[in-house]
This record gives structure tokens, C-alpha cells and sequence, in this order.
């Protein structure tokens, strides 16, 4: 295939002293419409490696981008103006939070905004210029996410690209991303079912990227980049730090080392050698905390606990150790058999050998049978909050009759105790007046057959 190399500072224009439109030569638009020709024959997807920083290379103008002649997707470009509307300018009620690339803020557009969109809640993302990442990773999520479409990925809906913004327009995720759900004091423990169908579609997302005609390597796998929709299905964000993969007879992209601390695999660290097992091994860590309810690193605990793997990756492998390391809020109520299925999974993607980590197609094959155990203890009752007003005073008063209940149980039970502790030794509990009728005490039968023995001799 012939590779189009496109210049970035001719992709951002505004941040660099670009040539104007006009002076594009006539081979250069020869060589743009057969690299728009390569795409649309072969449906090829347009990698990172085909943009260079190299000044001989074709001019590529905005219009080419949200036309989608480069990457073929069908990305929406938003107005500035069109996003300030769409998040009542940005407000701090609308405020989701903040990473790496910036704050995000929940945003609602309909077909007023852009015609042809259906009504639907966004998650708008605004790169921090004075954050961590900058105008590569903004161009790098909008190749990759505009090109790449897979249930397990987040969709990226459009940008914009104005002046000094760069914004980045997704599907909004009503529960967050794992990080919150996991390990946030506020939340309620995540089910082991929940876990298990977490980190399966979390696994689809990496294999699917694994498995493309040009492999992608995530590069940046942690729990905070795994978004979760209503139903707690798993979805992959973030694609900043994402790089092509090796292709032909190459074995690994050399790269500077960039992730999260605690995720990154030991070889990527020492080398800067950069392979789809670096991914597996992230998704090991990851798997580690669904099992563990720990985060990766916790300065927290004693010193010997802050690394998750260093300290409970010795103990996968033993059955009888495992209970050491399982989350206690999920209160024993998780699958026995699944658990060590897991755990042992857990232990083959964080191998410090590569090669023996299994690929990310093999990791769903194996936790998807997870899924079907039904080997779960069943838990105590818990009381949920109803939704509605009217649900919360039925629920409150069946939960004033059970506690009702409870309580006349007690009051009995204490009567029965003080009884006994009074050497009333009773057959059965005393339920009703008329039972108690038909119920004598030992000492009460004693006295009884004595006076009927007197009684006798007396008549004898």
C-alpha cells in the first residue's frame, strides 16, 4: 500500500505558520486523491505512522479533515458557539470531571444543534493547554476513534477545532468510569457478575484492537479509561497515547515510555519496546483490582501492599491463599470456581515473560464461560432506595412492618429468656393466651401429681 505522509503542522494549521491553500502544488492534489483513492478501494484505515513531521510532506487543510476524505468516519464539527450552547456555556453543574487531557462536562444536542442528530445527552472534552497532553494526542484520538468503531469502544460523535480549542464530543456514559465505581467510598460495592461482564467487554474492546488489519496497542489500559453506560457495559476512552502496532517482520515499536505508574509492563519500562502483550498485561493489572477491590497503587497501606502486583500476584495461584486477597465487600458472595478461573487468568497476563501472556482473543475466551457460573452464595437482604416518592412510602412502610415484626420476635424471645432465667423451663414458646392454656411448667405438674397422690391415700 502506498503510504500518504501528511505534516502536522499542516493538519493544525493555527498552531504552526502554515502555507496558504492556494500554493498547494498540483502534485501534491495528485497525491492526495490517490491517497483519498487507497481509502476508498480498500476501506484501509489511515494510521498515525502516516503522519510526519516532515516538511516535504502533502498539505492536508481542515476541510479535508471534516470531510472525511482522510479518515473515512462520520465525525460531526461543532462550533465553539454550538458547544457553549449545548453545556449552558460550560457551566459547573454540568462538570464531570478532569484527566489528563482536560475537564469534561456533560453537554445535551438534538437535531437543532446538528440536523440529522437524535436527541441525546454528550460528554464534551477540552484539552487543558497547560495539561499533561496537547495537540498530538487531540489529533491522534480523533484518527484512531474517528476510523474505529466497535461496541466495546467509546464513540466519538465530533470535535471542534477553532482558534486555540481542541474538543473532543462523545457518547455521554451514565455510570462514569471504573476508577469511580470501584474504589470510590461513595459508591456501593460492584457485584461479582457485574465485575466478571466489566472486565469481559473490556477484554472485547483490546482484542478487537489487537485483531485489526494495522493493530492499534492501546498503550494507556487502567480502570479510569474503562467507561461504563447504564447497564455497566464497558467501553474504552482515551486514545491519546494509542500507537500503530508493528507491522511485516517488526517485533515491537520503539517508543518513549508513557502510561500510568502501576499499569505499565516491566519490559515496556526497561526498553521503551512497545507490543500488544504490553496491552495484556495492563488488562492483568486491571483484572487484579476487579478481584481485589484495590487500586494499582496505594500509598495508603504498608509499604510491602502498595504495589497491588508485587503484593498479591505470589498468591493467584494458591486456592487456599486467594480468600486473602478477594475484596471483603463482596462478602463471600462471588463464585468459588470463578474466582480461581479469574485469579489464574490474572496470574498468565502478568507474567514478566511476554511471551507467555495470552492474547487478548484467548483472555475473552476464557472469562466469557466466567459469565455462566451460577455458583454465587445467595447475600442478606438489602434495602435499595426507591426512585420515586410514592415507591419510597410504600417501601418505608413494609420496612416499618418487617422491623415491626422483628421487633414483637425480640420482646418474646426476652420474655422466654428471663422465664428460663427464673427456672421456668417452658415445653414451647408461648404464642397465644390459648396455648398457654394448654401448657403446664414441670413444676406445676409436679405439685399437681402430688396433691393427686395425697388425695388417694386419703380415700384409701
Amino acid at each position: 500500500m502506498v503510504a500518504c505522509k501528511i505534516a502536522w503542522k499542516f493538519i493544525l494549521p493555527n498552531c504552526f505558520k502554515a502555507k496558504n491553500d492556494t500554493n498547494i502544488l498540483p502534485s501534491e492534489t495528485k497525491i492526495i486523491q490517490v491517497c483519498k483513492q487507497i481509502n476508498s478501494d480498500h476501506h484501509s484505515r489511515l494510521a498515525i505512522s502516516d503522519i510526519s513531521t516532515d516538511s516535504r510532506s502533502v498539505f492536508i487543510s481542515l476541510d479535508d479533515l471534516s470531510s472525511n476524505a482522510i479518515i473515512g468516519s462520520n465525525l460531526h464539527t461543532f462550533t465553539y458557539a454550538e458547544l457553549k450552547i449545548i453545556t449552558s456555556n460550560f457551566s459547573s453543574a454540568n462538570f464531570l470531571g478532569k484527566g489528563g487531557f482536560g475537564p469534561v462536562h456533560k453537554g445535551f444536542i438534538d437535531d437543532k444543534i446538528k440536523p440529522g442528530l437524535k436527541a441525546q445527552p454528550v460528554a464534551v472534552k477540552l484539552l487543558d493547554l497547560d495539561g499533561n497532553q496537547g495537540h498530538q494526542e487531540w489529533l491522534t484520538e480523533v484518527v484512531f476513534l474517528g476510523q474505529l468503531r466497535h461496541p466495546h469502544l467509546v464513540k466519538l460523535m465530533g470535535y471542534c477545532w477553532e482558534d486555540e480549542q481542541r474538543i473532543l464530543v462523545y457518547e455521554y456514559m451514565a455510570r462514569g468510569n471504573l476508577e469511580n465505581q470501584l474504589f470510590s467510598r461513595y459508591s456501593s460495592c460492584l457485584p461479582w457478575s457485574t465485575r466478571i461482564k466489566i472486565a469481559v467487554g473490556a477484554a472485547k474492546g483490546l482484542a478487537f484492537l489487537h485483531g485489526e488489519e494495522k493493530p492499534v496497542i492501546y498503550r494507556d489500559f487502567k480502570a479510569s479509561n474503562i467507561l461504563l453506560d447504564s447497564d455497566y457495559k464497558a467501553k474504552l476512552s482515551d486514545f491519546g497515547l494509542a500507537k500503530d502496532g508493528p507491522e511485516g517482520d517488526d517485533t515491537h515499536v520503539s517508543t518513549r515510555v508513557m502510561g500510568t505508574h502501576g499499569y505499565a509492563a516491566p519490559e515496556y519500562i526497561m526498553t521503551g519496546h512497545l507490543t500488544s502483550k504490553s496491552d495484556v498485561y495492563s488488562f492483568g493489572v486491571v483484572l487484579l483490582e476487579l478481584i481485589t477491590g484495590r487500586p494499582a497503587m496505594d500509598k495508603s497501606r504498608h509499604i510491602r501492599e502498595r504495589n497491588l502486583v508485587d503484593w498479591a500476584r505470589p498468591m493467584l495461584r494458591d486456592s487456599h491463599k486467594l480468600d486473602r486477597i478477594m475484596d471483603s465487600r463482596l462478602e463471600g458472595q462471588y463464585s468459588t470456581e470463578g474466582a480461581k478461573k479469574v485469579a489464574a487468568l490474572a496470574y498468565q497476563c502478568l507474567s514478566h515473560q511476554p511471551r507467555s501472556r495470552p492474547t487478548m482473543s484467548n483472555v475473552v475466551k476464557a472469562l466469557e464461560p466466567v459469565l455462566e457460573l451460577k455458583d454465587i452464595p445467595i447475600g442478606p437482604f438489602v434495602y435499595v432506595v426507591p426512585s420515586s416518592e410514592c415507591d419510597k412510602e410504600l417501601e418505608i412502610g413494609a420496612l416499618k412492618s418487617k422491623l415491626d415484626e422483628e421487633k414483637n420476635v425480640n420482646i418474646s424471645e426476652d420474655e422466654e429468656k428471663r422465664a428460663r432465667k427464673h427456672g421456668h423451663r417452658h415445653k414451647h414458646r408461648l404464642k397465644s393466651a390459648a396455648a398457654a392454656a394448654a401448657v403446664y411448667s414441670d413444676k406445676h405438674m409436679q405439685n399437681h401429681a402430688l396433691t393427686h397422690e395425697r388425695t388417694n391415700k386419703k380415700y384409701t
